[in-house]
This record gives structure tokens, sequence and C-alpha cells, in this order.
């Protein structure tokens, strides 16, 4: 097999040959056709989360087959199309797995983090996390569905019966879930960094009633809003967008520092809220969800050798939609 190995801290990616990996017992091994570059890649790679164990695998947005089954395993078949998220694995007994909080678990495993991931020809997956995809779609276009898709469906889901919703950061996570908002009867506001016309133009045509810059405050009110960017400063500023009794939901792993702000913003029970990770039922509810609401991703598809380009294009903004890497 090949893969994309990220070999120390702020290093750049390297292409490595390696055996091919054998599953065990509940495991499935995954011959990847289709991977989504997250910004959580890009958090890896510049050493913002904690405890990276080097060398690693990046990439948790993963379709693929499934080539060869570990002992035990009676859910998945040879040949079987599934997608791969970014939770990887939980406990099953700490009291949050119990309590049906799976995606708090305190001994998890996380898909391109803390178990080698989908920037490669192959994985190993645990079959419990790997979901059933069928066969309607492309590969490339249902790839940031598997993250970008079940973040941004868990965290719609916490900003609860908001009519008027606000978007910032309108990437992969924001233009896919603007769609599901758009179905669902809700008006949509996204923000976009200065200048983004070609953000704004997407989520206009999207079904979006408003796009304009992060720091701008639009007319109405909004109900809710939900930050898919890593910038801190993001939360003062769409505290002021929300109204009395407003929610604002931080739905990134990684956020740049929230600088200081008066208690007023919050005052008059605005609410304040992370997401943090998924849970399996998050995937099968979303994954749903998708088709029904007519779910289109926008993506650009790179070769696997190009992934060290796709994260400098990220990093630097030059993607909309998504980027997916095929092996």
């Amino acid at each position: 097999m090949r893969a994309m190995v990220l070999p120390a801290a702020r290093a750049r990616l390297q292409m490595e040959e390696r055996p091919d990996p054998i599953p065990g017992s509940g495991q499935i091994r995954v011959k990847i056709s289709a991977c989504g570059v997250c910004r959580t890649d890009l958090h890896l790679v510049d050493a913002e989360l904690p405890n990276i164990p080097y060398p690693i695998v990046p990439g948790h947005e993963i379709v693929g087959r499934v080539d060869l089954i570990g002992p035990g395993v009676t859910m998945h078949h040879i040949g079987d199309r599934v997608g791969v998220p970014w939770l990887g694995f939980t406990c099953g007994h700490c009291r949050f797995c119990r309590d049906g909080m799976e995606n708090l678990c305190d001994n998890p495993l996380f898909t391109g983090y803390t178990r080698d991931g989908g920037y490669a020809t192959h994985t190993i997956v645990d079959a419990r996390y790997a979901f059933p995809l069928g066969e309607a779609g492309e590969d490339v276009d249902i790839a940031p569905l598997l993250c970008a898709g079940l973040i941004g469906w868990r965290s719609l889901v916490l900003a609860g019966q908001a009519r008027t919703l606000g978007i910032y950061g309108f990437g992969a996570a924001g233009h896919i879930i603007a769609q599901v908002a758009v179905w669902q009867g809700r008006s949509v506001y996204a923000f976009t960094r200065s200048g983004d016309t070609a953000a704004q133009d997407l989520a206009l045509r999207l079904g979006a009633v408003w796009a304009g810059a992060s720091h701008e405050v639009p007319d109405t009110p909004l109900d809710a809003a939900i930050i898919y960017a890593p910038a801190g400063e993001l939360v003062p500023a769409a505290l002021r967008a929300v109204r009395k009794g407003g929610r604002v939901v931080c739905a990134g792993i990684h956020m740049s520092d929230i600088p200081s702000f008066p208690y007023k913003l919050l005052w008059e029970e605005r609410q304040l809220i992370s997401v943090a990770n998924l849970t399996r039922q998050d995937g099968l509810d979303f994954l749903k969800v998708a088709p029904q609401a007519g779910v289109r991703t926008e993506t650009t598809a790179f070769a696997l050798d190009e992934a060290n380009e796709v994260l400098t294009k990220l990093r630097s903004g030059q993607v909309l939609g998504a980027a997916v890497l095929r092996p």
C-alpha cells in the first residue's frame, strides 16, 4: 500500500510504501477510493492537536470498499462500499458511553489522528465504525459528508429550531449544512472572509437569503449561529448577531483563543455551546437525511501525492467547498 505519512510536528507529509495491513478481530480493511481533506487535518499537520502519535496517516472522510475481513465481523461483506468517519473507536464502558454520549468517550480513537486514516490506498477500520453507503452517488462527492457533513449535522441539531440561522465559515461543512437548513425551511445567513465573493456567491446559489463578511451584522436578528471557521474572534461577532435567547454553536475541534467581550453580549439568556466529535447515530441520521435534502457537495479532486499542496490551499482559503484526495 501507499500512504502519505506525517512523520513529525509541522513536517511535510511523505509518501511511503508499506506492507498491506491485515485486519484483526472485529476489523475490516478498506480499499480507499476517496478521502476528503478536512480542516482538522490541517490542525493535525500544524501540531495544534494534543498527543499526536507520530508517524501518523491523516484523513477521516473516507469512502472505499471492504477488501478483507477480520475474524468475528458479520456486518460487512467483501465489496461493500463503506464510509469511515472521525470517530474510529469507543470503549463502550465509561460513563459517557453508558449514557449514550459516545462522542465524549474517555478512551476513544480517532481516524487519521490517533489511528491511521485515509491519505492512503488502504486502511484498517473497526467494523462497528464503518457506515454502509449503498451504491448511489459518486465516491468523491460523498467523502465530505463523512466529517464536514456529520459534524455539520450535529451542530445543526444543537442549534435547535432556529428559523434564522447564521453560518460562519462557508467551507466544506457550511455549504453542506446550508442545503439541509434550506430544505428544512430555515433562512440561512452566510458569513465568509472579507472579500470572499466566490464563497458568498456559492451560498446564495445554495439558497442563503443573505451573504456577507464575518464582521457584518444583518438587519434580521438570528435565532442561532454556527461557527465552522476556527477563529475565536467570531464568537463575540456571532453573539452580537443573535437575538435574546439565541444560541451560538462552536463546531470546530480547534479554535484560536476567544477574545474578551462584555457580559452584555451573553446576557439575556444567549447560549454559547460547543460540539465534540459525533456519534454513530449522528451518522445514520445524517446519511439518511442528506439524499432527502438533495445535498450536492462542491468538490475538487486531487491525486494522493498532492496532499501537501491541497493543505496549503486550504490554509490560505483557496478551496471552494471541499477538496478530496483520490489514491
